[in-house]
């Protein structure tokens, strides 16, 4: 029987849980102290893309006013509504100047055909990537969180997310936060199920974790 891996999949999920407890005694910990996986989801659409750029670099209270003030603008945010809107407006909405470059390229590519959020989910993480990175401000860890949270990908390790890092100096003992090379060699056992991995180990970072 072939399991739908998505993240979203109790069997895909039940898997991922067993695998994991098997391969890092260390991860395991970490999961026994967080409790049950609740990953949040969001639907893998322009309006997705557009409130993670909203969100770059900003707590989550302010973002999520100005994302709210942005969606209200636009009644609807699709890429005509937000190509509707000028930078001036979307300067008073909250946006700094990049942002509202950004928001507006993204709305300006997707308009133009040249992002189709239908053909992402048939496409390969690495494929995503190099298709949403031609945006303005859409970095690769942009994409990673939009392949996690929005794609459900199962396999994804974000290195360059500073939570992770974090989480992974503490959970391992490590003397600095770990530069990529050593964090890809720290979740190879966690293959295929990196994704999972990581929500427990940003969530470590709320959770008192004693190894």
């Amino acid at each position: 029987m072939i399991v739908d891996a998505r993240l979203s999949n109790r069997v895909a999920v039940r898997k991922a849980l067993a695998h994991l407890r098997a391969r890092d005694e260390r991860l395991t910990a970490v999961m026994e102290r967080v409790g049950p996986y609740k990953m949040q989801f969001r639907p893998p659409t322009f309006w997705a893309l557009t409130r993670s750029i909203v969100f770059q670099q900003l707590n989550g209270r302010a973002a999520g006013t100005i994302f709210d003030r942005l969606e209200s603008a636009c009644g609807e945010i699709t890429p005509e509504t937000v190509l509707r809107l000028k930078m001036p407006r979307l300067r008073k909405l909250g946006l700094s100047q990049r942002k509202a470059e950004y928001v507006r390229d993204l709305a300006a590519r997707t308009f133009a055909g040249e992002i189709v959020f239908e053909e992402l989910a048939n496409l390969a993480d690495e494929e995503v990537i190099e298709r949403l990175t031609q945006v303005r401000g859409v970095g690769v860890w942009t994409v990673h969180m939009f392949l996690m949270f929005a794609l459900e990908r199962p396999d994804v390790l974000p290195v360059g997310d500073y939570g992770i890092r974090q989480a992974m100096k503490r959970v391992y003992d490590l003397p600095d936060l770990p530069k990529p090379v050593e964090m890809q060699t720290i979740a190879e056992p966690w293959r295929p199920w990196s994704s999972v991995a990581c929500w427990y180990l940003w969530r470590s970072l709320d959770v008192p974790v004693e190894l």
